[in-house]
């Protein structure tokens, strides 16, 4: 027996299941076989071996355990370089590299790795997080790289199939097989998302993007005044902001918009400002937020201005403060904020924010202060599930888009630990023939560790029948309030057998069950 081996037999038959003790066996194994000690990654390979799925064992050597920890795993893919329609003066263009990205980001370290091939780069990243102890069953992807909606639809149609192809290890015909195929299969999409301008949203587009199997759409809106808009060229207005969100919430999606600090020609009090627009007018009132601080990079035209004295970034003092305000008094419980900061390399930033875990910093400072934010993010439960806790039931409603929005959610009775989520609306206006007369589920999550499908396991609140729950009530209000006689789901495609399973039926790339 060598020593990886001996130490995993012994992680299995000692229970361990604290590093302590891990370190411990490490050191005690190491020293009779006069050996360095393994990593967990090398460890973990040696259980895969044995074929055991053991969650215990699994979290104990997982790296970077948060990946996994909201119940599902990100996966990010970008498009090859292509011209993009805006102007943007605070965006880089580099050669290699999509539009308002950099070769030395992470992400796109990846993509030119693997030649921008969707394929591979989906694959490779799947096995990494699978290498690192991360189930993989789940999966978010998001395509990012310059606006997806002025590629070719040629194009658009083969990235996402490859994607596809990549998770079902297997090569179909076509899109529409590809999809089928990932229904059942070991790698599922769960959700599907794109980023692009609210000025190219429009039905065709909405049609086009059901068709990919696309379930949620990032929206560059950066500020809600026009004169800042104007100014960096962004190439669309406020109202257009308005437009998209409404087209997009009535057909269903999830929508998250991305928002800029300290752009040209705004103020702190803008800013602020509109954070507040974005919650207090129902025209907006997005699901999920990224709020990135603008940097000056050399490869923007905002670089020039900035040398010229023509503008002046935030203090890193002042950026925190809006921050601070945004968390602890604007953002409603229905919100996430996905992110605070661009995975930008410091070096690359001449000017501006440099502070990556900008996050941490504010975590921290809100505990000195005695506050918490609301956000959902903030409140997940992650890794610390009690399963002798009580759960209680919370309803939020408000309007949306000329809809009515309700908010289900499972959380702890102090509100602070939150285990799953459902979004129902009531639409007023759909002009997607199948969604009339229907409520219209447009998230259904419950977070915690990842865990495989049929899997359970006390670590987690995961397949425990919280969604079942949150569902059977989504269906009661629907028929019971709104006077609907169906309900349809904005599905994932890997999520499809998931609501067969509770009665629904696929139409028109929604899942559709009539109410009796």
């Amino acid at each position: 027996m060598n020593i990886k081996k001996e130490i995993v037999k012994r992680i299995i038959e000692e229970k361990v299941n604290n590093l302590k003790d891990l370190n411990r066996i490490k050191g005690e194994v190491a020293k009779k076989y006069k050996a360095d000690f393994p990593t967990n990654t090398d460890l973990l390979q040696s259980y895969h071996k044995t074929k055991g799925k053991d969650e215990r064992v699994l979290a104990l050597l997982r790296t970077r355990p948060v990946r996994s920890l909201s119940g599902v795993v990100n996966i990010s893919v970008l498009t090859k370089p292509f011209p993009c329609p805006g102007k943007c003066i605070y965006c880089p263009l580099q050669e290699g590299a999509p539009k308002s990205y950099l070769k030395n980001e992470p992400a796109v370290m990846r993509a030119v790795a693997n030649n921008y091939r969707p394929l591979s780069q989906v694959k490779n990243r799947i096995a990494s997080l699978k290498k690192t102890g991360h189930p993989t069953n789940k999966i978010e992807l998001r395509i990012v790289g310059g606006t997806w909606s002025f590629y070719s639809e040629k194009y658009q149609i083969n990235f996402i199939k490859k994607c596809f192809d990549a998770c079902n290890g297997k090569i179909s015909k076509n899109l529409k097989e590809a999809q089928k195929t990932n229904e059942k299969a070991e790698h599922r999409i769960i959700c599907l998302s794109i980023e692009t301008r609210p000025d190219f949203i429009t039905k065709e587009e909405i049609l086009r993007l059901r068709s990919l199997g696309v379930t949620m759409v990032e929206l560059g809106v950066q500020s809600l005044y026009d004169d800042v808009l104007d100014f960096n060229q962004r190439g669309h207005k406020v109202e257009d902001t308005k437009i998209a969100t409404k087209l997009l919430e009535d057909s269903g999606f999830k929508v998250c918009y991305q928002v800029m600090l300290n752009l040209p020609k705004s103020t702190i009090k803008k800013d602020i400002d509109t954070f507040q627009r974005l919650f207090s007018d129902s025209s907006f009132r997005p699901d999920f937020l990224k709020i990135y601080p603008c940097a000056v990079l050399k490869e923007a035209p905002l670089h020039s201005l900035w040398k010229e004295g023509k503008y002046h970034p935030f203090r890193e003092k002042d950026l925190i403060e809006i921050i601070k305000k945004v968390k602890k008094d604007i953002i409603p419980r229905y919100v996430r904020i996905q992110r605070l900061f661009r995975d930008i390399p410091s070096q690359s930033i001449i000017a501006g924010s440099k502070i990556s875990n900008l996050r941490e910093n504010i975590v921290k400072e809100a505990k000195k202060e005695g506050w918490k934010c609301n956000c959902i993010r903030c409140r997940e439960i992650k890794a610390d599930y009690n399963p002798q806790e009580k759960l209680e039931l919370f309803r939020e409603d408000y309007s949306a888009s000329g809809g009515k929005e309700v908010l289900l959610s499972v959380e702890s009775s102090d509100r602070g630990r939150l285990f799953a989520i459902l979004r129902l609306r009531k639409t007023s206006s759909p002009f997607l023939s199948t969604l009339k007369g229907a409520g219209v589920i447009r998230e259904i999550h419950t977070y915690g560790q990842q865990l495989l499908i049929k899997n359970r396991d006390k670590t987690s609140p995961q397949h425990k029948g919280l969604g079942k729950k949150l569902i059977k009530i989504a269906e009661r209000i629907t028929k019971e309030e709104f006077k609907q006689d169906s309900i349809a789901v904005i599905s994932g495609v890997g999520a499809r057998d998931y609501w067969r399973n509770n009665g629904y039926r696929l139409r028109s790339t929604y899942m559709i069950k009539k109410l009796s």
